[in-house]
């Protein structure tokens, strides 16, 4: 880069006027907003949309043109004819975006402490000075010539001018891209997909409709697309998790549910560890003796009907820890429904009675159905692996993705599971806490993960509720959000109703791609969330093109307009198109 951003070639003009808000510049010409080539590059002076540097006394400060007009009696003596012949002087109003060091351009400084001097000189910025600082955006200068950075595309503006961003300015913070429908999203994320690719990082998408299974075919790419090729297993759900599929009604079925997946806990460890358990087999059922007190089995069954409650009690106080771990949920969960048959006797004195409580197995009886038909539901059982599953288990496929240095993004595609009782929430959400917990045993620590969450609205702000089951909020990706960027797993949203997204989850994106926004209550959204984003700023949003955006965050200290280049691969979808129907030649004769 040149020792200094101010040639006198690029000059435009003198500030007149300086306020917080703006500053004017007076072109003493109107020859000088002319475009003109310098050294093969073409300026273009009287652009709106154009950067340009002041030269302050101690400070150079980067600017955006904003407007350009006339003064009022010139505006009066405009015409065809005088436009060409006669001298102008036009007036143009700047953003200050940022100031940097006047002897060293290269140090930028966040925020803006000073403002330029009336008469500090204005220059058109070259291209070489922008290129150079965008890809330093975000990145300490002693990591400068390790961190990895990406083509993201051109300036709107200047289309020659390029834009290289480092993977660590987008999403160390976590990243938001946002805009509505046909606005540029989907090839967005593909570009982010290429570059994590290109850079040697690792990614997990999260694709709800498959739209990035074009990306299935390169070599550098995984996938496991749930139902047809893999599981989640339910053995990795909490419980709360399990009481959001089966739905349990809060006074009189949560406790008998519990206390079935309780009891199946129980079973599992005894059969898990049979010789120290005082086991026999009398042909019909399994019995295990604590303290001279057994424990009955039936196969798989706790069987609690006229059996004495001490040697239970001390089965589950010898395996306290494992029954009372609610994260992991190992027991036969096909016997579920029928230990809840189980669980209703009540108990008198030490022991179960012989008879079953009715009235109990009666308000029973519809959590039982429910969970008997989760349980033989064909979808639910591909997705959690209820019964014995013929696809791989999700849980060792990402594993097997983070350990592997020749794979960089494993697509985790949701086009197959059903939309039905909000089935799909569920499923992102235990998948999103999977991957929280991994990152907070440091896993992620050296070699940092992206997760991309595509049509994050369908995910984020969800509770669950109907007319017997208490609201239960999902919130893994609200938590990830909060606290696992110093775990190294960073959080890409994609949505294009970005206030539809918890205002605590958005206000921890540190970046945001900005796609076209026209909605009030979406711009007011990006606008709460991101402290970069200004009135002059968002106002350019409406009238972005397809493909075009605006970057700001934390670690740009100035807003980029960008036209993203086209990704090698593309999305699978694109907007249908009508088409001209064909005419039988038959029929017209």
């Amino acid at each position: 880069m040149s020792s200094s951003p101010f040639n006198h070639s690029h000059f435009l003009g003198y500030v007149n006027f300086v306020s917080p808000a703006f500053v004017k510049v007076h072109f003493p010409s109107s020859v000088l907003m002319k475009t003109f080539v310098h050294h093969a590059e073409v300026l273009r002076g009287g652009l709106v949309g154009n950067y340009i540097v002041i030269e302050g006394e101690e400070k150079g400060f980067l600017g955006k043109m904003l407007e350009i007009s006339l003064p009022e009696k010139e505006r009066l003596e405009l015409s065809e004819r005088t436009f060409s012949t006669k001298a102008f002087h036009p007036v143009g109003r700047i953003e200050i975006l940022l100031s940097f060091d006047l002897f060293d351009p290269s140090k930028i400084e966040k925020g803006i402490n000073s403002l330029p001097l009336i008469g500090s000189k204005v220059f058109i910025c070259s291209a070489e000075f922008l290129t150079t600082h965008f890809k330093t955006f975000g990145i300490k200068p002693e990591n400068i010539q390790h961190s990895p950075t990406f083509r993201m595309g051109n300036l709107i503006y200047d289309k020659k001018v390029p834009v290289d961003i480092s993977l660590q300015a987008i999403f160390s913070r976590h990243c938001a891209v946002v805009g509505t429908t046909g606005g540029g999203k989907s090839y967005t994320i593909s570009k982010f997909i290429e570059g994590v690719i290109e850079t040697g990082a690792k990614a997990i998408i999260l694709d709800p409709t498959g739209e990035y299974a074009t990306f299935d075919t390169h070599p550098n790419v995984d996938h496991s697309i749930l139902i047809s090729e893999s599981y989640f297993p339910y053995q990795n759900l909490t419980i709360n998790d399990l009481f959001v599929l089966f739905r349990p009604s809060g006074q009189v079925q949560q406790p008998v549910l519990l206390e079935a997946i309780k009891s199946l806990k129980v079973a599992h460890c005894l059969s898990g560890n049979i010789p120290n358990n005082g086991h026999n087999n009398d042909g019909t059922n399994d019995t295990f003796t604590f303290r001279g007190q057994q424990v009955v089995l039936n196969n798989g069954l706790v069987v609690k009907q006229n059996n004495i409650t001490a040697a239970y009690n001390n089965a589950c106080f010898t395996y306290k820890a494992i029954i009372e771990d609610f994260t992991i949920n190992n027991f036969s969960i096909n016997l579920l429904h029928r230990q809840i048959g189980n669980e209703c006797f009540q108990i008198f004195n030490d022991r179960w009675a012989n008879n079953r409580d009715e009235r109990n197995y009666g308000n029973a009886t519809s959590l039982i159905m429910r969970v008997n038909n989760v349980i033989s539901d064909n979808d639910y059982a591909g997705m959690f692996g209820f019964n014995t599953p013929t696809t791989s288990n999700l849980i060792t496929k990402i594993n097997d993705f983070l350990a592997n240095p020749d794979k960089n993004i494993l697509r985790i595609g949701f086009e197959n599971v059903p939309y039905n009782f909000q089935v799909r929430e569920i499923l992102a959400n235990s998948l999103g806490r999977y991957l929280l917990n991994k990152a907070r045993s440091n896993a992620f620590r050296e070699n940092p993960i992206i997760l991309f969450v595509d049509e994050a609205h369908q995910f984020l702000n969800k509770k669950i509720k109907d007319e017997y089951f208490e609201s239960t909020e999902l919130n893994a990706f609200d938590n990830i959000a909060k606290e696992s960027r110093k775990y190294g797993l960073f959080l890409c949203l994609s949505t294009q109703m970005p206030r539809d997204i918890p205002v605590g989850t958005l206000s921890q994106m540190g970046t945001f791609i900005t796609h076209r926004l026209i909605n009030y209550q979406d711009k007011e959204a990006i606008a709460s969330a991101c402290s970069t984003a200004n009135k002059e700023t968002l106002s350019f949003l409406p009238s972005l093109g397809s493909g075009e955006a605006i970057i700001m965050g934390v670690d740009f200290p100035m807003p980029i307009s960008v036209k993203v280049d086209l990704p090698t691969t593309t999305p699978k979808f694109d907007t249908p198109k009508f088409k001209i129907k064909a005419i039988d030649q038959n029929q017209e004769n």
